[in-house]
């Protein structure tokens, strides 16, 4: 059944009439649907089409409707509508009759579907925050549990130096911040109304624009028609900052991954988030990390298919844009359930402290800290960094950690090595002395382990 037909002789091919169906995946979109029809009929009231009593009728049908999805959501699958909103509009008029035919006076499918978008978009965009905040106050209350443990910090795959396993807690918290932020803007961005523009030009009824937009609660009403209908800037963005979160979520895995290998054997995984091996027994598998880091390559394809599908496209509204949703709906279900994912393992993840450590030590890690040494007792940086480097070698060839080096091979490099650089290269001290804002001392990150907290409300 479709909402139009006057101007055709012949009916739709079977094969296109599947083609063109969008029904399969825009009947997500039936609340929306049904609370903007709503929302209409209010408008339609204010201007003289609908009488209070025919707008009640209207009302209470759609939110008989909305029931009717809430107890039975596939019923609208087995129809053969077209698209979500001639659904709504076809079981409404089958309800109440001809009145439900004159809730179309003065709208288009085009202001529909983007007015419908919108709503769905924002009730989403308000899940996605939560989970972002969730999945940072686990971060913190992990960091909190494992404040102490110190592990290698790396760059190029190599240890650098030495960091605590908080510290790389807080490093995602940051990027999680940015991804909320992200969001906020998206949402300012995308919550004004488009509905009442019709199919490209307005409508030719006097309607306050304003007041319907607050009736859905919007913050406003679009500036545009033309570009209100054709608009999907909305979608790039959301889809971006899914995409961004993502490979956020990406490295995350991929840290954990390595923290989990056989080779570093740093942290243990909970059996709840890791499977077997069907042919060795000895397998415990870090599956979960493995599918957020895959998923991350699922949201980044439906930023470039809708992006793909707007370049170059005309205005207003092509039949294109009906692409715009399937994919939105997958990224934004995946990016979710990802931060949900994310969550559970860290609830439950062990780290080896010794191990961490150790591994921390047979890294030099603490080589920055023989330079640094060296700086304070006169030579210049450039010539500190190449003894250091020296000594380095010759703990490798020597198979040794630089604190079990004896003086006299320390001043083999350097005549002013004394005693006291013992104590300047534990792992502890290269630790305390990074006490700048940003960096790892133990007071600086419990510091901001305690920001954090009250940012985000953990008692």
């Amino acid at each position: 059944m479709s909402l139009w037909g006057g101007r055709f002789l012949d009916e739709s091919n079977k094969l296109f009439k599947r083609f063109n169906t969008s029904l399969s995946f825009d009947y997500i979109l039936a609340q929306e649907d049904i609370f903007a029809s709503i929302a209409w009929s209010k408008t339609l009231l204010e201007i003289g089409i609908l009488t209070q009593k025919e707008q009640n009728k209207i009302e209470s049908a759609l939110i008989s409707l909305k029931q009717d999805i809430y107890e039975n959501p596939e019923k609208i699958l087995k129809s053969d509508c077209e698209d979500i909103h001639s659904w709504v509009e076809i079981n409404l008029i089958k309800k109440i009759g001809e009145l439900g035919k004159k809730l179309h006076t003065g709208r288009s499918r085009n202001d529909q579907i983007t007015t419908d978008l919108k709503l769905w978009c924002k009730k989403n965009i308000q899940i996605l925050l939560e989970s972002i905040l969730n999945l940072q106050k686990q971060f913190i209350l992990v960091a909190e549990q494992y404040h102490d443990i110190i592990l290698p910090g790396y760059t190029h795959l190599q240890r650098a130096q030495p960091i605590t396993f908080a510290y790389w807690c807080l490093a995602y918290v940051e990027m999680l911040k940015r991804d909320f932020s992200r969001l906020e803007d998206t949402l300012k961005r995308l919550d004004v109304s488009p509905l009442g523009s019709g199919a490209l030009s307005g409508t030719a009824w006097n309607i306050d624009r304003e007041k319907l937009a607050l009736y859905m609660g919007f913050s406003a009403a679009t500036n545009n028609a033309l570009d209100s209908v054709s608009d999907r800037d909305y979608v790039i963005e959301l889809l971006a900052s899914a995409s961004i979160s993502m490979m956020h979520l990406s490295r995350f895995s991929e840290d954990l991954i390595f923290f989990n290998s056989s080779e570093a054997s740093f942290i243990e995984l909970s059996d709840s988030v890791t499977s077997g091996s069907s042919l060795m027994p000895q397998k415990k598998n870090p599956d979960a990390l493995e599918l957020i880091r895959g998923k991350c390559s699922r949201v980044y394809g439906a930023l470039f298919s809708i992006l793909i599908v707007l370049k170059a496209l005309p205005l207003s509204y092509n039949k294109d844009m009906q692409e715009d949703k399937e994919s939105l709906f997958d990224a934004i279900k995946t990016w979710n359930n990802s931060l949900l994912m994310a969550i559970l393992v860290l609830k439950n993840i062990k780290l080896n402290k010794l191990l961490c450590y150790q591994a921390a030590e047979k890294g030099y890690s603490n080589a920055t800290e023989v330079a640094d040494y060296l700086v304070k007792k006169g030579i210049t940086f450039r010539e500190a960094h190449y003894i250091s480097g020296k000594i380095v070698l010759h703990a490798i060839n020597e198979t040794k950690a630089l604190k079990d080096l004896d003086l006299s091979e320390f001043k083999k490099y350097s005549h002013l090595i004394e005693n006291d650089i013992y104590q300047h290269i534990t792992l502890e001290s290269c630790i305390e002395k990074r006490i700048a804002k940003g960096g790892v001392a133990f007071n600086q990150v419990q510091k901001a382990i305690k920001k954090e907290k009250i940012r985000l409300n953990i008692v």
